[in-house]
């Protein structure tokens, strides 16, 4: 049975149905103006919060606690150890921008600072486990806004010139910055932790050469890496497998950086840096990797991505693919909306589905898979990773420039994607793509 109003506590000044400031000051003459004016926002305002605290009412896994300046407010069920939140609402504007924004209004309103939260992952996977009970929240009023939200996403397509646009916004923030919150390699994707005590950089190591192992490079292999990063998989497999790498990204400040790590390391003779969309790369590879690029590269353009990696392999040639994936499940659902991630993190960003990226294998290459290897709880202790370096180097990040929304959304980012990834809502698999000629044991 979900608990409603379970441990409620009146702060005497209010009654429980609704909190609100009194206006200040109202002289004589305008006192009945100000009053119904107070009184209609007082009055929406209450009704906003009876409708969130309704939905609410709904969670059967876990519990989710709201603490207003009216009590606290608990829902859900104490039965799932460990599987518990705490809102604190700091304004009263929170309730509306929950009942009129659904999920995206939630993030928005943590930006504004309206709530917090001692542990924001916690209440992002008690809302996460209670997926289908707050299904409302997204299919009231906020259903009008889509329309407007598809509009401004459909105008950050993936074209040659949406693509460098969306990547600038996000990859080309700041160097320094991303090197304050990722681990010396600069990995700004899964790792893989062989062990609870594994360090951040161990895991992104073991990433790089779980995927070396799985294609089984050697020295006379030419691979071709779509997405450079910050050049952290080119630098291992050149130096670990004596491969020739050929790599491109179309962020400024990546290349840049990968640049002076390639020359600074010594590895300009086995690794060759470009500047370039995928869709205008030409030559033939042994074998062809790319690491958590391919969200950047939006549904319509999927199948001619798959394409184009099937037409870059030689006739034997193998490719493994590392991407952040959305269940087929929901993937109908997702397609047609857009999430805080697209919104406010990654403009232009997509996820596939296993069977959406199947399918355009199928229709669009000569490519069948080998293998796939879902790792999602390794993405999730990755992200906390990050979160906790960023916030230890919060006065530097500071320093940088970057303000208090910035980091109220960077925070509300990374708290976003671990519960995701802990709750099974999002994953990240490892595939293994080959050939017809391809004899890969």
């Amino acid at each position: 049975m979900p608990l409603l109003y379970a441990s409620e506590i009146t702060t005497g000044q209010q009654p429980a149905a609704c909190f609100a400031d009194v206006p200040s000051v109202a002289t004589e003459a305008t006192l009945p103006t100000a009053a119904s004016r107070w009184q209609r926002s007082l009055d929406a305002s209450c009704w906003f919060r009876r409708a969130v605290l309704k939905r609410l009412s709904r969670l059967e896994t876990g519990q989710l606690n709201v603490v207003d300046r009216s009590g606290t407010y608990s829902f859900g069920t104490s039965a799932a150890a460990g599987l518990q939140g705490t809102i604190r609402v700091h304004n009263r504007s929170f309730y509306r921008d929950l009942a009129l924004g659904g999920a995206l209004g939630a993030a928005e309103s943590y930006i504004r600072g309206h709530y917090d939260s001692q542990d924001l992952t916690a209440v992002m996977r008690v809302l996460a486990a209670n997926r289908s009970a707050l299904t409302g929240l997204d299919n009231g009023p906020a259903r009008l806004l889509r329309p407007v939200r598809a509009v401004a996403n459909a105008m950050r397509r993936n074209t040659r010139a949406g693509s460098k646009r969306n990547i600038s916004a996000h990859y080309d923030l700041s160097n320094d910055f991303f090197a304050l919150m990722l681990d010396p390699s600069m990995t700004y994707s899964a790792g893989v932790f062989l062990s609870p005590q594994a360090s951040m950089e161990a895991a992104s190591i073991e990433k790089y050469d779980r995927i070396c192992r799985k294609l089984k490079l050697r020295p006379g292999d030419h691979v071709l890496e779509i997405g450079t990063g910050w050049g952290g998989f080119a630098e291992h497999a050149a130096r670990q497998y004596g491969c020739r790498i050929t790599t491109t990204t179309i962020s400024d400040q990546q290349y840049a950086y990968a640049q002076h790590r390639f020359a600074q390391q010594g590895l300009t003779d086995r690794i060759t840096l470009l500047k370039q969309d995928y869709r205008d790369l030409r030559g033939c590879y042994d074998k062809l990797v790319s690491i958590e690029m391919i969200e950047a590269v939006g549904e319509k353009f999927l199948p001619g991505y798959f394409a184009k990696c099937s037409q870059l392999l030689k006739a034997e040639g193998i490719m493994c693919l590392q991407a952040i994936t959305i269940p087929d499940q929901r993937y109908q659902r997702y397609r047609k909306s857009v999430d805080f991630i697209q919104r406010y993190i990654f403009p232009g960003g997509f996820l596939p589905s296993m069977g959406a990226m199947a399918e355009c294998v199928g229709r669009r290459t000569d490519l069948r898979f080998l293998h796939v290897e879902d790792f999602a709880s390794h993405y999730a202790d990755t992200l906390l990773h990050w979160r906790n370096n960023f916030w230890q180097a919060i006065d530097a990040v500071r320093s940088l420039g970057f303000d208090e929304r910035f980091i109220r959304t960077w925070h509300y980012y990374l708290c976003y994607c671990e519960a995701g990834f802990r709750e099974r809502q999002i994953g990240v698999s490892q595939i293994l793509l080959a050939k017809p000629g391809c004899r890969h044991a």
